[in-house]
């Protein structure tokens, strides 16, 4: 018995077996720029149907990686593939897959909204109008505006609409709700889990993390051009640090919980009775060595992505990228 099931056009078939390709898989991804670096061995795999979060930074080299899908920029070596096609080789029939927003709109300022999602569409092959203007009445764009008249989040909206309006297999939004009022982005949300149950793909990269947690169901972490980490959101948590709060009866034994496995810091608070921990982990340490004393109060704070991310990053010198990319 033969059963082939895909995701994507697949390569070829294993007998008996479940094949499941990815629909987005880039390898050794590597581009420099001059003497500075955009990208370093860049290696991850975007299952289809799933919302994909790429965190990093201004500079960090999300951008450099989305151009390189795009085929705006080239490889200095490394392979980038979109739903099994090479995403330089056969950048075309690449970009009839993708609803692609680019970190910044280069586009003719003195076109209206409604002209340049017009125009737009009848580039992509014809459109359903019927939903852009539900696309256009859900962000609350004035589509009679000149593109020069828009806010930033505006036109943030007009790159939103465009990337969505022909029900792309895959959305790869870069940035897409920067500037945005939270109505917008509110709505935004609910695009993207409408494209999930309709078992469309989005890789969304962002430096907002909020957005990501609330909408994505795994990302990958990239600090200064390289992978620092890539999983779900609930194992990212299992990476954050605790701060751990807790007030003894007498004297806090500060000594004691220096060497107790993850605790990483040791803090004695003004009273001298209550220790502040930076614990990395497991919790279950602290607890057993505190368990020796009398204890009167223990709280623990857990971390939110948002300072999980601080913690990759608060080290690091953003890198410098090009900063203008062209709808296409």
């Amino acid at each position: 018995m033969r059963v082939t099931t895909t995701l994507t056009p697949s390569r070829g078939e294993l007998e008996g077996e479940l094949i499941v390709t990815p629909i987005i898989d880039v390898q050794g991804l590597t581009k420099s720029y001059g003497g500075r670096r955009g990208v370093v061995d860049v290696s991850f795999q975007v299952e289809a149907g799933e919302v994909f979060g790429f965190l990093g930074p201004n500079g960090a080299g999300k951008t450099t990686t989305i151009r390189l899908l795009m085929a705006l920029l080239r490889p200095d070596s490394g392979t980038a593939r979109i739903a099994e096609l090479d995403c330089w080789q056969q950048s075309v029939e690449v970009k009839r897959l993708v609803g692609y927003l680019p970190g910044e709109l280069s586009i003719e300022p003195n076109l209206t909204g409604g002209q340049i999602l017009e125009y737009l569409g009848h580039l992509s092959g014809g459109i359903d109008h019927a939903y852009v203007k539900e696309l256009i009445d859900r962000l609350g764009l004035d589509p009679s505006q000149r593109f020069r008249h828009y806010s930033h989040g505006n036109k943030q909206k007009v790159g939103l609409i465009q990337a969505f309006m022909h029900r792309p297999r895959l959305l790869i939004l870069d940035e897409p709700t920067t500037g945005m009022d939270p109505l917008g982005q509110r709505e935004f949300d609910h695009l993207v889990a409408e494209v999930r149950d309709e078992g469309r793909t989005v890789f969304l990269s962002s430096h907002i993390l909020s957005e990501v947690e609330h909408n994505c169901s795994r990302v990958g972490i990239i600090r200064e051009g390289r992978l620092a980490r890539v999983g779900g959101i609930t194992e990212l948590k299992d990476i954050m640090h605790q701060e751990i709060t807790i007030t003894f009866a007498d004297a806090a034994p500060m000594d004691v919980f220096s060497g107790v496995e993850g605790v990483e810091q040791v803090e004695t608070l003004g009273d001298g009775h209550t220790l502040r921990l930076d614990v990395a982990g497991s919790q279950d340490a602290v607890v057993k060595a505190a368990a020796q004393y009398s204890v009167l109060n223990l709280t623990s704070h857990e971390p939110t992505l948002e300072e999980t991310f601080l913690r990759y990053y608060g080290s690091g010198r953003p890198r410098v990228e090009e900063s203008q990319d062209v709808v296409r």
